[in-house]
């Protein structure tokens, strides 16, 4: 624990108010009482601001840094009393200031629709640097993601290995496994609107961890005659990265409502695109328990990808129809109409849940009435148009593929062997933080030429085999300035023929006439 001394305390305490003053969390006449608060939130009743400050004008300076003034005032809450000394602990603590340092949830919807009534991206723009000056949504840590693209049949995939989030406590771990189960948790779920304004709970606590929300703020959205929430994710995968969830904690769920919801936000805020993952295991989302969306300011691979081939419904004339060149089997339905497209959509959706096509290897249901078919939905506007992806998919599993015959297969799980989800259908890889310790391995006994060790070095055995196949084809390019980027290059390639396993019609004969067939059926 660092020990923070009281003119350490003085400093981060006036520099947090003077910032927040002058990124209009709060208001130039705030200050001495935003002093005081902090102080309350860091356990302490001193020490005095310095002579003057009070009255002067709000300067936090350029070099002012917001993770650092917060780790100071957490330190303190520790060395108080006030904040458990763990990670969370201390995240709880610095959320706890943030929040006490924001305008209230009913003061930002008033202005975020206040501005939306105008002009739906400046709200958007308003309401995404707030929560980003708020710390809520982490820059700085989400900068240390990284990030690169590859290069591939499917056009160029994004590729990130994720290290935003924080890693767990050992001993927060420890506390857990004897924490007490009162059988009531609240929040029922990370997602419920209730987490607004949260103070968060430590592992040991009854309904174990749960992250501290006090600088959370909601934008109130109505979405197929119900209330939704609009809030940003606080370790982003991509530009503006938001979540629109439902006020009621239930099922993810995808049918005409659900359609109906996504069509509702883009004519919210038609600069944003929104999807949901599919509602169920193996094909879905890490999150199926609550009914949520996830969208932004971003345009992915799959929205780029080339038109394989056109197809018409008889019952929805107005609609166009394109099958993607894309490694997943997507549909792309465009319409002037949203209602037309939103008929067109419910038809393709239920036709696809009810088809089998043993060839294929797809299997509607099985015989005790288990559904395997759903879809994964996209929704954007593009001027004055409405497209809709359509991602189909399928859970079934076999004893080959047990884990699901449409899901990342065995041999590439030393790279990906979580679900594909939203995300990912899109082109975007979401990779373990495992990975960089891992490859910088294997690049080590690359370049020493060692391919034995990558058996006997516990980070890379599971890399072994692809590793030994990268030397076999890419050894030239191995140096010690571009190993990296070759095995870059090769997890991004790894990642493409993950998204092929996730197609139920293959880019083979068989798959392009299995796909035909269920084309014909619309």
């Amino acid at each position: 624990m660092a020990v923070v001394t009281s003119e350490q305390l003085r400093g981060a305490a006036q520099g947090l108010a003077d910032y927040a003053a002058a990124h209009g969390l709060t208001g130039a006449d705030d200050r001495a009482w935003a002093y005081n608060a902090i102080l309350e939130c860091a356990g302490a009743t001193g020490p005095a601001p310095a002579p003057g400050w009070v009255l002067g004008t709000p300067a936090p300076g350029d070099a002012f840094d917001l993770d650092a003034t917060l780790a100071a005032i957490s330190e303190a809450a520790v060395a108080n009393g006030v904040a458990d000394d763990t990670a969370s602990g201390r995240d709880r603590a610095s959320c706890r200031v943030m929040g006490l340092l924001m305008p209230r949830p009913s003061q930002v919807s008033a202005r975020f629709h206040e501005l939306a009534a105008h002009d739906p991206k400046a709200a958007t723009d308003w309401f995404y640097q707030l929560c980003c000056d708020a710390g809520y949504v982490r820059r700085s840590a989400i900068a240390r993601n990284v990030k690169w693209s590859t290069p591939t049949h499917w056009g160029d995939l994004e590729i990130t290995i994720n290290l935003s989030k924080p890693e767990k406590d050992p001993r927060e771990i420890a506390a857990a496994g004897v924490a007490a189960n009162d059988g009531e948790k609240y929040p029922a779920c990370q997602l419920c609107i209730e987490n607004e304004g949260y103070p968060g709970r430590a592992a040991s606590a009854p309904g174990g961890a749960h992250p501290a929300r006090q600088n959370l703020r909601i934008i109130p959205l109505e979405l197929g005659g119900e209330r939704w929430g609009l809030q940003y994710s606080p370790y982003a995968y991509f530009n503006e990265h938001c979540i629109a969830m439902s006020a009621h904690h239930r099922p993810m769920h995808i049918d005409r409502a659900t359609l109906g919801c996504l069509l509702d936000f883009v004519d919210t805020v038609p600069h944003y695109f929104i999807g949901s993952n599919a509602d169920l295991p193996i094909v879905g989302g890490s999150i199926l328990s609550h009914d949520h969306f996830q969208g932004g300011a971003h345009e992915f691979p799959m929205m780029r990808a080339a038109t394989a081939e056109t197809f018409a419904m008889a019952a929805h004339p107005n609609v166009g129809g394109e099958v993607l060149e894309w490694p997943l089997s997507v549909l792309r339905l465009t319409a002037a109409s949203r209602d037309e497209l939103l008929g067109a959509c419910v038809h393709v959706i239920d036709a696809w849940r009810s088809w089998s096509d043993v060839a294929a290897g797809v299997i509607a249901r099985d015989e005790n009435g288990t559904p395997h078919n759903t879809v994964t939905p996209v929704i954007r506007r593009v001027g004055e148009r409405y497209e809709a992806y359509l991602a189909l998919r399928c859970n079934v599993t076999t004893s080959e593929h047990p884990l699901g015959v449409f899901h990342p297969h065995a041999e590439y799980h030393h790279i990906k062997r979580e679900n594909i989800g939203l995300i990912e259908v899109m082109g975007l890889a979401i990779l373990p933080p495992r990975l960089v310790p891992e490859l910088e391995a294997v690049r080590g006994h690359l370049l020493a030429g060692d391919l034995d060790a990558l058996e006997a070095d516990e980070l890379t055995a599971s890399h072994a085999t692809w590793a030994r196949d990268v030397y076999a084809h890419r050894a030239a390019e191995l140096t010690p300035e571009g190993a990296l980027d070759v095995l870059h290059e090769e997890v991004g390639a790894v990642f493409g023929r993950v998204l092929e396993n996730a197609g139920v019609f293959k880019w083979d004969e068989a798959g392009r006439t299995a796909q035909r067939r269920f084309l014909d059926s619309l």
